[in-house]
């Protein structure tokens, strides 16, 4: 008989500079999952927080609820505002969280765990921007300014700005499987996975005038995932060169095409894996891996772990639901 479903306690932490809409992810995000999520605000002396913009926040809570989250969020700050090393006053708070909570920072806030001292030899991530301004304070973290967000153990550490979702919605997939992840993704009308990395993010050069886009071929792909589609495959559909297609796809994606494929490949299986039935043999032909082992090689090296443990984690979590 099961009980009660039991609401994880999400407790914002809101530093002065905070910029307002990172402020407000966590709480649309875990928001819209009917009722698993409460989600409560609070700064370092239970004062108002000065944010980026021309306005301050009012927040409801001091400190002292730190102690009672599941899950702290520390939302990100403008680049004024990192802090080279942390004051008395955020480090009291910050040392009132539980050594089992799970720790989030948006964006900039990972300048925040890494002075804690809470990043030391783990990987993480921030904005790319800033990626060499950390690399030189804190060498000794293993900083990957490519992706969107990084889960390791019970810390988690995301890009730039929109990237604050991906985080979030990635914290429901683990808590509650795939299938609430994605009814939250819907409902706040954003992508449950967005392809690609930071990379794509970052100044490139302008596109020459009249330049053909690669997103038909990549809308083309996505529908025959299952092919051994090649480079040359792509670039024939796009009627451009070989290098002139790879140089454009890189430009636009952040990713070379081979990569992007496995990525696209590795979705879709973890999502055949969530929601079916089917042996991981199937699903690897299905995706366009070809072998399971390919299939259990590229899924390891994505998110760390195997088909079987994947399936076992998120279809526990829709049963839990």
């Amino acid at each position: 008989m099961s009980g009660e479903q039991r609401v994880e306690r999400v407790v914002v932490l809101a530093l002065d500079g905070v910029y307002p809409f990172e402020l407000g992810i966590p709480s649309r995000i875990f928001g819209a999952a009917g009722g698993r999520y409460e989600v409560l605000t609070c700064s370092v002396d239970g004062q108002p927080v000065r944010t980026n913009a021309d306005f301050t926040i009012g927040v409801e809570h001091g400190p002292e609820i730190l102690a009672t989250a599941d899950t702290v969020v520390v939302a990100s700050m403008a680049s004024s505002h990192i802090p080279t090393e942390l004051s008395a006053e955020l480090a009291d708070a910050l040392a009132l969280i539980r050594p089992d909570a799970r720790i989030v920072s948006i964006c900039t806030a990972a300048f925040v765990l890494a002075a804690a001292g809470l990043l030391d030899g783990r990987k993480a991530t921030t904005h790319w921007h800033v990626a060499d301004l950390f690399r030189r304070t804190y060498p000794n973290v293993d900083l990957d300014p490519d992706v969107l967000f990084v889960h390791d153990g019970r810390i988690l550490t995301s890009a730039g700005a929109a990237s604050g979702v991906d985080v979030c919605l990635h914290v429901v997939r683990t808590d509650h499987g795939g299938e609430m992840a994605n009814w939250v993704a819907r409902c706040c009308v954003v992508p449950p996975f967005r392809e690609g990395g930071q990379a794509q993010y970052i100044e490139q050069p302008v596109p020459e005038l009249g330049a053909v886009s690669t997103a038909a071929t990549r809308a083309w792909a996505l529908e025959r995932l299952h092919e051994p589609l090649t480079l040359a495959d792509l670039a024939a559909h796009s009627r451009m060169s070989l290098r002139t297609f790879a140089r454009r796809f890189n430009d636009e994606v952040g990713l070379s095409p081979g990569r992007w494929l496995i990525q696209q490949r590795v979705t879709r299986a973890r999502h055949l894996l969530e929601a079916s039935d089917l042996s991981v043999d199937q699903i690897a032909g299905q995706v366009g891996f070809a072998t399971a082992a390919s299939l259990r090689q590229h899924l390891r090296a994505a998110i760390g772990v195997a088909p079987q443990t994947y399936r076992r984690t998120f279809k526990a979590s829709a049963v839990a639901r």
